[in-house]
């Protein structure tokens, strides 16, 4: 099987490392530790459509990133895009909001089991940090719980000690616990009675660099009763799961309901938009915190929401998404054991995280990854991979057979850390 090159892609970056710091910047950029080895990732794209992302070297890739979760229908998806376009020859970002404000919201309250109101931002931790904000308005409070790999955005109190630009005092009021360790939640809240404001999690743990893990038997509902009994909101960061698992929220998914739920990514099919929506209880509170931004009030993104949400109900996305998934993840384990590897799959199907256990290094793991880009599976090293609704099961069977040629090239130059 034939393998990609990338000759604009390193002069396009020499230009971009001119002019931008990092060449590019965040969590796409090559220096963030995603695409290791760097020689086998494309860094710029072309187009995309579907399924697919085309890089600027006309190299066309199954994409398992998924722009990390937006596309969710399938890039340039047809009935969205019109719908976005309607609106944009109405207006977009206007001195008043438009009427397809209203509609996204009501649809919202009609879908999310636990949304009686919604409230738009364009970025997933605009939300989260609005939620952070609501928790403490409604109850007084200053503590704010959330869980070891939790990754809620990048405001100051999301990050980490120590990390450039954060001081001891952003995150002196948040408190870490490990994942599934009700003991632990338990103990806390007996500790500060009548001090934390809120628990933010997401709904089930997805870290980058580690193992996904589900929740143990009994842990949400548990949780949720804690909250309760402690005045503690409960809020769930579905920004990354949210409309993979189920439309009604991933806290429906796993059986309980939050206080506050915060969406992005997937909610518009890659149109900027975000939404927190709540319990009528917190009503109040959220519309008390002062929370705004210049372009949060767009028609344009709203309108591809409703689209995005109405197709996904129609095709019954998350059952799609789970299936294709499941699919995709047994056969590659299959094919890893045919070659002498095991591939450990951990998550949930539409959201799944993989790695190679034969090397605790990594090393092998990411090998096999630099394989199956550089012959057309778009994957990255410590990062959960995703599923969209355009996908088929020839896509499905495509990546197969570049993973089969990727692990006969890993086996051949690492033939001494294979089984």
């Amino acid at each position: 099987m034939d393998t990609y090159v990338y000759k604009k892609r390193d002069e396009l970056f020499e230009r971009a490392a001119a002019v931008i710091p990092s060449g590019i910047y965040g969590h796409l950029g090559p220096a963030e530790g995603c695409f290791i080895p760097t020689s086998a990732f494309p860094f710029f794209a072309e187009r995309a459509e579907g399924a697919y992302l085309y890089d600027v070297d006309g190299n066309r890739f199954i994409d398992y990133m998924c722009a990390y979760g937006p596309n969710v229908l399938g890039y340039n998806h047809e009935e969205v895009g019109e719908a976005a376009r309607r609106q944009w020859e109405k207006g977009d970002c206007m001195t008043l909001p438009a009427e397809s404000m209203v509609e996204l919201a009501e649809l919202l309250v009609d879908t999310v089991d636990s949304a009686d109101w919604a409230y738009f931002a364009k970025n997933g931790g605009d939300v989260t940090n609005l939620a952070m904000l609501t928790a403490r308005a409604k109850t007084g409070r200053d503590l704010i719980v959330k869980f070891v790999g939790g990754y809620h955005g990048v405001a100051p109190w999301m990050q980490a000690y120590g990390s450039p630009g954060i001081l001891k005092s952003d995150v002196s009021n948040i408190i870490t616990l490990p994942w599934n360790r009700l003991d632990l939640f338990r103990d806390l809240l007996r500790k500060n009675p009548g001090r934390i404001a809120g628990l933010i999690s997401t709904p089930y743990s997805h870290p980058a660099m580690y193992d996904s893990e589900l929740p143990a038997e009994g842990f949400w509902s548990e949780v949720r009763s804690l909250c309760t009994e402690h005045g503690v909101v409960l809020i769930v960061d579905d920004v990354r799961a949210g409309f993979r698992l189920d439309l009604r929220g991933s806290d429906y998914y796993y059986g309980f309901k939050a206080d506050l739920i915060c969406f992005s990514k997937a909610i518009a099919n890659g149109y900027p938009v975000a939404a927190l929506c709540g319990q009528q209880a917190f009503r109040n509170a959220v519309g008390a915190v002062f929370n705004t931004g210049s372009f949060w009030l767009s028609a344009v993104p709203f309108a591809a929401a409703i689209k995005t949400i109405e197709v996904l109900k129609k095709i019954d996305g998350p059952a799609l998404m789970h299936r294709l998934g499941e699919k995709l993840t047994n056969g590659l384990s299959d094919i890893a054991q045919t070659h002498g590897f095991t591939l450990l799959v951990s998550g949930e199907p539409a959201l799944w995280n993989m790695r190679l256990t034969d090397d605790e290094s990594g090393v092998l793991h990411q090998a096999w990854v630099a394989e199956c880009v550089r012959r057309g599976a778009f994957f990255t090293n410590h990062h959960n991979l995703f599923i969209n609704c355009a996908m088929t099961d020839a896509d499905i069977e495509k990546t197969w057979e570049i993973a089969d040629d990727a692990f006969r090239a890993v086996r051949k130059n690492h033939a001494m850390k294979a089984r």
